[in-house]
């Protein structure tokens, strides 16, 4: 047998496109994990270093049948924990063991996590609420991803660049569920308070919000320009776009996250109002805990159960080798009407 040792410099390049049938180019595409190699030709080169006795480098070695990365932004959204534990509940019922990788502010980004993740032969990652989700990130780090034979699935926000599953909530059905609700309570005034603007999910609540206000108030998408407010997906960024708009005469603000709302309620009292008699608010996820805050919170369920459980399908399917369509999968979301809406002004 010969001894493994580690693939020399481009001394050997020759060799091994010499044994696997291909360009030395196309050997050194698939050594640095480039796109544009057809997945036998990739085998054949990788074959050609295990005949050849030349170690694999860490990123093509053999991916582990156990782990399967989870890729979350920091973790202060209570969302994002929930989708999580469902996610983590699911691999491990199908026997893989989760690595949940988060972003923090300062810490590692979401390329680095991926890297590390794919260093340790990782079967799989998902991604929640990841960089396919801002309309101006390069996606071109998911074709390389692809490139290097690791499948993935996208959870929150979708690019047509991406040949991959998607998995979200329906976000123009969400606010128009919220904006009928309102309407029906009397409001006529009705404020949205949202995150900044350059990512998928935060244009598609415009959409559903400026269709709902048309359906149930008959105003024009230029009249409800001033209602919408964006702002930081925070307890904080809530209550400042809350403030705005309800100095802009919004009786009613339809919030990006139940987070947000928490802050809305906070600008509410702090203008000397009562949630819900004189400020109705709406959130969206229904986070753990939500329904118990003063006053409990009307929000937008997002199916998380759902959601958490079709990606784990999707991306297991990927790793098996039968792939789920790239395509989105859309899930609806659910009116929860708690206590911190009611009747608006009365004309």
């Amino acid at each position: 047998m010969r001894p493994v040792q580690s693939i020399p410099m481009t001394a050997r390049l020759a060799d091994i496109a010499a044994q696997a049938g291909v360009s030395e180019a196309t050997v050194s595409r698939v050594l640095n994990g480039k796109p544009g190699v057809a997945s036998a030709t990739r085998e054949s080169v990788l074959a050609a270093l295990d005949v050849l006795g030349y170690e694999r480098p860490v990123r093509l070695r053999r991916r582990s049948a156990g782990l399967v990365g989870l890729i979350t932004p920091e973790l202060d959204n209570p969302i994002f924990p929930a989708l999580a534990q469902v996610i983590g509940q699911a691999l491990t019922r199908q026997g893989y063991t989760p690595v949940l990788a988060t972003q923090t502010p300062g810490g590692s980004t979401e390329d680095e996590l991926t890297e590390m993740l794919v260093d340790r032969g990782v079967s799989g990652i998902i991604f929640v609420s990841g960089l396919h989700a801002d309309t101006t990130a390069d996606m071109r780090r998911y074709e390389q991803l692809r490139a290097q034979g690791v499948p993935f699935v996208l959870v929150n926000g979708f690019s047509p660049k991406v040949q991959a599953p998607f998995i979200s909530p329906d976000d123009r059905a969400a606010m128009r569920l919220a904006v009928t609700h309102l309407a029906a309570l009397g409001h006529t005034r009705i404020g949205l308070a949202v995150g900044p603007k350059r990512f998928v999910p935060v244009l598609r609540k415009i959409e559903g919000f400026r269709a709902g206000m048309q359906e149930q108030l008959g105003l024009a998408a230029e009249e409800t320009e001033e209602l919408i407010q964006h702002s930081l997906y925070t307890l904080e960024g809530g209550q400042a776009a809350a403030s705005a708009l309800i100095e802009r005469g919004c009786t009613a603000v339809v919030c990006a996250s139940d987070m947000m709302a928490l802050g809305a309620i906070r600008a509410a009292r702090r203008l000397g109002l009562d949630v819900p008699r004189d400020v109705s608010v709406v959130g969206f996820d229904d986070s753990p805990l939500i329904a118990f805050t003063d006053p409990p919170l009307t929000t937008i369920r997002q199916p998380v159960t759902a959601m958490g459980q079709a990606s784990v399908r999707a991306l297991l399917e990927e790793v098996g080798g039968t792939p789920a369509p790239h395509s989105e999968f859309v899930f609806m979301p659910e009116l929860v009407v708690r206590g911190s809406t009611a009747s608006g002004p009365r004309p």
